[in-house]
């Protein structure tokens, strides 16, 4: 069993005790070997408190596109069922004959398709989530493909949607056949039940966020917003419109079962992808654009990345939303898991927590070192 890390463990206490989130759970490894690991503050606040363990749940919100996604696609990649090359229309005829047509599977794996960033898709494809691939189809490019960087859940629900057309099957179905079970884990999951709530961290009281940012691109005529605490089902409020589970989010796991989908990207540890297969992972696929992005990870070369100046610079890494993020460093197999629940408990607006990610990265990159000398 891990231990906790004093000066990390106080690191983070103190930044719960700002009030930046109310709970962190982490998990720091080295060659697949867990070296320090804790939980702190309170996963839940209201209606009840509930103290946060290392078996807490999380809404892992974003990480699913890496975690998930991008290791369904690497796995179909090295198979020679689609390549990166590949035109997105071979597998979604709705983009044919559209200014998209051109935009490609790699595209969307490193957010340069041209697409927005994020739209309100329970809008735009009138409450039919069987719309939604058309609604994506029928945006405005704000950028000719492949010129720039602009992160996009959008890319990413639409990879969803092409994998499923891809196999046939439903994206949680096939995420639990090709990934959750051969990895035997039983705590990571789209659509947690809801007998095992009080174990999950609670997210934000109704989507104030999301509406405001809704107002600014759709205006204010959306009148089935959730107003209750999110707690126990995604916070993401196009993933709960698909059903839950998604291309770009959805994906519910402890800080544990986080560490072993993120061995997976690590050629020495990778029980589901062939070892090669790893080396899209920190390779820079956008060379001279905005950001430094490999096949569905950012890289720590980026500019002000959330790695900080500690990991070196092929690391990959990426965050969700709602306080979660995963770093990798292939270079000396090590893991840096931070798992937070920072839009709980919390009026508008809620803390960027990048610099308590990178100073998370310095402490812990230190904390192994030390075990070295």
């Amino acid at each position: 069993m891990a231990s906790s890390h004093h000066g990390i463990s106080t690191f983070l206490s103190g930044r719960i005790g700002a009030g930046d989130f109310p709970s962190a759970a982490y998990l720091i490894s080295e060659r697949g070997e867990v070296a320090f690991a804790d939980a702190l503050g309170a996963a839940v606040v209201k209606p009840q408190r509930i103290a946060a363990t290392l078996d807490t749940i999380y809404d892992l919100a974003s990480l699913t596109k890496p975690l998930i996604t991008g290791l369904l696609c690497a796995r179909r990649v090295e198979r020679g069922e689609f390549q990166l090359a590949d035109s997105l229309s071979r597998y979604l005829p709705e983009f044919s004959g559209t200014d998209k047509q051109a935009i490609t599977v790699g595209q969307l794996l490193t957010h340069t398709s041209g697409l927005p960033a994020w739209r309100p898709l329970y809008i735009l494809a009138a409450g039919d989530p069987g719309r939604t691939v058309s609604a994506i189809a029928n945006l405005d490019l704000e950028y000719e493909p492949g010129r720039r960087v602009i992160y996009s859940d959008l890319g990413f629900i639409l990879l969803g949607s092409l994998l499923e057309r891809l196999t046939g099957e439903r994206f949680a179905e096939l995420a639990q056949a090709e990934v959750l079970s051969p990895l035997k884990l039983t705590h990571t999951f789209f659509n947690p039940e809801r007998a095992m709530q009080t174990g999950i961290a609670a997210c934000e009281t109704g989507n104030a966020y999301e509406r405001e940012t809704c107002r600014n691109t759709a205006g204010d005529t959306y009148s089935s917003w959730r107003e209750e605490l999110i707690w126990g089902e995604v916070h993401d409020g196009n993933a709960h419109f698909l059903g839950g589970a998604a291309g770009h989010a959805g994906l519910f796991s402890t800080a544990g079962e986080t560490h072993a989908l993120a061995r997976q990207f690590l050629a020495t540890q990778t029980s589901v992808l062939k070892p090669a297969t790893c080396e899209l992972f920190r390779k820079n696929l956008t060379p001279g654009l905005e950001e430094a992005r490999s096949f569905a990870w950012q890289l720590a070369e980026t500019k002000d990345s959330a790695a900080g100046l500690d990991l070196p610079g092929d690391s990959f890494g990426h965050s969700g939303f709602t306080g979660t993020s995963c770093w990798i460093d292939p270079n000396h197999q090590r893991t840096f898991i931070l798992l937070t629940n920072r839009t709980h408990d919390r009026a508008l607006p809620f803390v960027n927590i990048n610099s308590v990610r990178r100073q998370f990265h310095s402490l812990a990159a230190a904390a192994l070192d030390s075990l070295r000398s």
